[in-house]
C-alpha cells in the first residue's frame, strides 16, 4: 500500500501547479499524510526519521 500511495503522490506532484482545484491540493495533501503514516512504523521510516534529525542536528 505504501508503495502504491508514493506512486500515486510523485504523479501528482510533477503536475503543474498552476491548474490545480483546491480539492486537488487537498487530496495530494492526504494521500502524503496516509502515507507518512504506513511508513512511520516501518525500518525505512525510522531510517528517514534518523536522517531527517542528524540533518536537522547539523543545522543548529
Amino acid at each position: 500500500m505504501s508503495v502504491f500511495l508514493a506512486i500515486i503522490i510523485l504523479v501528482r506532484l510533477r503536475r503543474p501547479t498552476h491548474s490545480r482545484s483546491r480539492v486537488d491540493e487537498a487530496f495530494t495533501v492526504v494521500t502524503a499524510v496516509v502515507f507518512g503514516v504506513l511508513i512511520a512504523a516501518t525500518a525505512w521510516g525510522q531510517a528517514i526519521l534518523q536522517l531527517v534529525g542528524v540533518a536537522v542536528e547539523a543545522t543548529q
